[in-house]
Order: structure tokens, then C-alpha cells, then sequence
């Protein structure tokens, strides 16, 4: 029997950079941008950056595991991030732009614990791995203009990118 769609759900600080990174390959189906792990139903963006609402901004990819692996989506994730900066991630600071892994089964918890394992032993970063892995809570998915924000909003996009410091710190750890 064939596997069906699966959803990863990742948190890597602002979702506008999340987004692109994955939405570029065969196989992936959507990446959403939206809210999760939080304690508010239905949070607006300003619930959540107010870091009242516990949420964390998220995307959420829809995949075909038989052509995309959630190993692939783990690799592209730990590859966007600071995994050793628990107080949010590159000028976005705070709890809603904390790094994160929510897993939505036993395997994608397994297969999260085992890369953040391998990470922390490449001795790639000399700070502790401290990104979470916790389980998969409700998606809320975020208002339309932050959908696909890369492609509607190109020169704002891009100016946030640069700004962040998020590209020179991947180029430093990646290559």
C-alpha cells in the first residue's frame, strides 16, 4: 500500500524565510505559513508576536514521501536555522521565532531526535544543539498576505533577508 500526503511542521523563526527554502521541490505539495504551539484559538499575527498567545511561527509543508523524504525536509530545515539560539532566531527575537521541530508521528520524532543527534556530534557548531522537537499541536494557518510572501512581496522580502543576517550565518555554517 502507497503512502498518502504527510505534513512536517517546522519552526525556524520568521516564516517568510521558511518558506522558499522548501517550496522548490518535486514532490512538496504546499508550505503554509501559519501558527502553532500556542494556547489561543485562532491567533492573528499580532497575537503572536506579542508572545502572549505561546504560539511559534510555523510553516507547514505537505509532501509525497515517495518522491520528497521527511530525512530531505529534516536536512533543508537544520540548513535555515541557528540551532544553538534558543531565544529566537538571526534579528527576530523571542519566543514566536523559536526553532522547533513539531512531529506529527512516532517516526518524525525518531528521525528529528536522530538528526539533531547527528548534528550535535558533526561538531559543525561549538554551542549545544538546542532547538525543540515537541509533538505537532493545532495549525493555524496565518493570514493571507503572509502566504507566499517571497514571491507577492520580492524587494520587501528581500530587504527582511538581508537584514536578518540569516544568509551570511548559512553561508558561514553550510557553504
Amino acid at each position: 500500500m502507497e503512502k498518502e500526503l504527510q505534513i512536517a511542521t517546522f519552526a525556524g523563526g520568521c516564516f517568510w524565510c521558511m518558506v522558499k527554502p522548501f517550496d522548490q521541490w518535486e514532490g512538496i505539495h504546499g508550505v503554509v505559513s501559519g501558527y502553532s504551539g500556542g494556547h489561543v484559538e485562532n491567533p492573528t499575527y499580532a497575537d503572536v508576536k506579542s508572545g502572549e498567545s505561546g504560539h511559534y511561527e510555523v510553516v507547514q509543508i505537505t509532501y509525497d514521501p515517495k518522491i520528497f523524504s521527511y530525512e530531505q525536509l529534516l536536512e533543508i530545515f537544520w540548513q535555515q536555522i541557528d540551532p544553538t539560539d534558543a531565544g529566537g532566531q538571526f534579528q527576530d527575537r523571542g519566543d514566536s521565532y523559536r526553532a522547533a521541530i513539531f512531529y506529527h508521528n512516532e517516526e518524525q520524532k525518531i528521525q528529528a531526535e536522530k538528526s539533531k543527534a547527528a548534528l550535535a556530534a558533526s561538531g559543525k557548531f561549538k554551542k549545544p544543539i538546542v532547538t525543540e522537537i515537541i509533538p505537532a499541536k493545532t495549525f493555524y494557518r496565518a493570514e493571507d498576505y503572509h502566504q507566499d510572501f517571497y514571491k507577492k512581496n520580492k524587494a520587501e522580502y528581500l530587504e527582511d533577508r538581508q537584514k536578518s543576517g540569516r544568509d551570511e550565518f548559512i553561508n558561514q555554517y553550510w557553504d
